[in-house]
């Protein structure tokens, strides 16, 4: 028996100049539902076997697993949400009672990034594993990383971050070449890495890509669109698919600009755009079926140019932390349900996280979106925003407060006609009233290895 450790897809260089990584990315949606039904199939059985979480979840629904057969058979079955995890993970510890694999059978853990409190620790078995980077080379295919690629690694590579291990994974699997100083190598040392390997690709997290290339004039002496980067790969954060941001990366660095979406509940990353730059496909609909769920009137929607909604996923070749109808909190819209490039998965744009999502006098307001038109409003702007949400939950009835950083050469004699220029664009664009800040350039810290916060709970100490 040959066991002999394969860190690349032995068929990767067959793949250079194919139209996917997979042909399932490509084919009718008759098809992939089958299959997708067939996996259904299979996993409820290995959760009957194996899960003793779900078999107390299916049972005080009153559910046989043997019924889930098709897609709309899991509507018969309650959502997973976050608190129920974080209940399973502090009951039996480290990967919680939703584990259904043996530890002797656990290869790798990653974790979650812990923003309300513990991380989130993820087990995966040796087949997790490759399903992960499997999926994750679906995406970095898509955004345009070809096998034989140099890629610098800017997203963190510590913390057990999904962006570190399992980023570094899949780009090897596929047959590429990581470069692995990672975010917390620092600006100076990944620029240098940059200058002396001329990766044709990066990826990092949109808002670092931009600091990084602000950075090369200094450090490096040169535009950072002078060292040959061709394709720019964001993800961990809002900010690729918002126009202004994108264009703004694209500029600095002259190359394509693709984002890509993906959690740590189910893999590093499983939307991808592709060259067409209209949306992020669901590449891999074999291993993870997506429901699009209406949040005001609770039902599933189907998905067609225009919906909006949250996604639950359910994962379909999932071992070690499985999860079932899982409510990711991604609110997305639906940008397209067809696409030059061939692939047939739906396209679609994440507009927030409908945990961050606030009410304002009654309008849903998504910090990304209040992001995306302080920075259409540069050079008046910085393109820099926070907000200060100074009161009880996610809910108020006064005014929200924003603290935008003027733009570099703007003068502060002038901050009020912006105040009063920023609050309309505001109130026009997204319909609630604003108390806007401005403040100077550069007054809060620039993106490094943690994801930009945009909503602050106290208003900061300002110069």
């Amino acid at each position: 028996m040959d066991t002999a450790i394969r860190y690349r897809r032995i068929d990767a260089f067959d793949k250079v100049t194919a139209p996917s990584w997979d042909t399932i990315e490509l084919a009718p949606l008759e098809d992939v539902r089958a299959e997708q039904e067939r996996n259904l199939v299979t996993q409820m059985a290995y959760l009957k076997e194996n899960s003793t979480f779900y078999q107390q979840r299916f049972a005080e629904a009153g559910v046989e697993f043997d019924d889930i057969k098709t897609i709309e058979d899991l509507q018969k079955l309650p959502y997973t949400v976050k608190t129920e995890i974080r209940e399973s993970l502090a009951a039996d510890q480290p990967f919680g009672l939703h584990r259904a694999a043996d530890m002797g059978d656990i290869v790798q853990m990653q974790a979650s990034s812990g923003t309300t409190g513990s991380p989130a620790y993820i087990a995966l078995t040796e087949k997790d594993a490759e399903s992960w980077q499997e999926m994750s080379a679906r995406c970095f295919f898509a955004n345009g990383v070809r096998p034989g690629d140099m890629v610098l690694h800017a997203f963190s590579m510590a913390k057990g971050f999904v962006g570190g291990i399992p980023a570094f994974q899949a780009v090897q699997y596929m047959g590429g070449i990581d470069v692995p100083v990672g975010a917390d190598g620092g600006v100076d040392r990944l620029l240098r890495a940059l200058a002396d390997t001329r990766p044709r690709c990066i990826i990092g997290a949109p808002n670092f890509v931009i600091h990084l290339a602000e950075k090369a004039p200094e450090i490096l002496g040169m535009e950072a669109s002078e060292l040959g980067v061709e394709r720019l790969i964001v993800g961990g954060e809002p900010g690729g698919g918002i126009p202004v941001i994108r264009d703004r990366i694209e500029k600095l660095w002259g190359a394509k600009c693709c984002e890509m979406l993906g959690g740590t509940d189910l893999g590093m990353a499983y939307w991808a755009e592709c060259d067409e730059q209209s949306g992020m496909h669901m590449v891999s609909m074999d291993h993870i079926i997506t429901e699009l769920l209406d949040n005001e009137t609770g039902k599933i929607i189907p998905f067609k140019e225009g919906a909006k909604g949250e996604m639950i996923y359910t994962a379909i070749k999932r071992e070690a932390s499985p999860l079932v109808r899982f409510r990711s909190g991604d609110f997305i819209e639906v940008l397209g349900t067809s696409c030059g490039c061939g692939r047939t998965g739906p396209k679609i744009r994440c507009t927030g996280r409908t945990d961050d999502m606030l009410i304002v006098r009654g309008a849903n307001v998504f910090p990304s979106a209040i992001n995306s038109i302080v920075g259409e409003m540069a050079p008046e702007t910085n393109s820099v925003m926070r907000i200060v949400a100074d009161f009880e939950g996610h809910t108020t009835q006064g005014a929200l407060k924003v603290i935008v950083e003027r733009g570099p050469d703007r003068d502060p004699a002038r901050d009020a006609e912006l105040k009063k220029d920023v609050e309309t664009r505001l109130r026009n664009a997204l319909v609630f009233k604003a108390d806007v800040t401005i403040v100077a350039a550069d007054t809060f810290e620039k993106p490094g290895v943690a994801k930009v916060v945009f909503v602050l709970r106290e208003f900061p100490d300002l110069p």
